[in-house]
């Protein structure tokens, strides 16, 4: 098993809903294990968002989720991670601090960013919380 944080549109209820990612290709359901915060920058790349890993930064919100191994591939796609070619996304591995049983434990974890070059031109999103911010945009 696995560890991912994800941000963006993988996020329940958004148009790449890691639940039903593993569904449509026949993977054990994600387990959500809770809702916890990194450092970086959220950037608007129109119907997805981009973040900057950056330790002096504010929080970005995001879930963390337990996948089957099988789940990795199919995240991979989605975010058109391809070995040996450079895409807007890469994998990095994050410290992500979550409560479980009332505790708080630090998990490390998979997580989708993009490069500080990626985000010239785009709106940085403030507060740091994808679906907040794209809902905003709707009122």
């Amino acid at each position: 098993m696995q560890y991912v944080f994800i941000y963006g549109t993988l996020r329940a209820g958004e148009i790449n809903d890691i639940s039903r990612a593993a569904e449509r290709h026949g993977i054990a359901a994600p387990e959500f294990v809770g809702v916890s915060e990194i450092n970086g920058r959220l950037y608007d790349f129109g119907q997805y968002p981009g973040l900057v890993l950056d330790a002096t930064a504010g929080p970005v919100l995001g879930d963390v989720y337990r996948i089957d191994e099988a789940l990795i591939p199919v995240l991979d796609g989605i975010e058109m991670i391809v070995p040996g070619v450079e895409g807007l996304y890469r994998v990095e591995t994050v410290q992500a601090a979550v409560e479980i049983d009332q505790r708080r434990e630090v998990i490390e974890c998979m997580t989708y960013p993009v490069e500080e070059r990626s985000v010239k031109g785009c709106r940085f999103i403030e507060g740091g919380d994808w679906i907040s911010y794209r809902l905003s945009l709707l009122l």
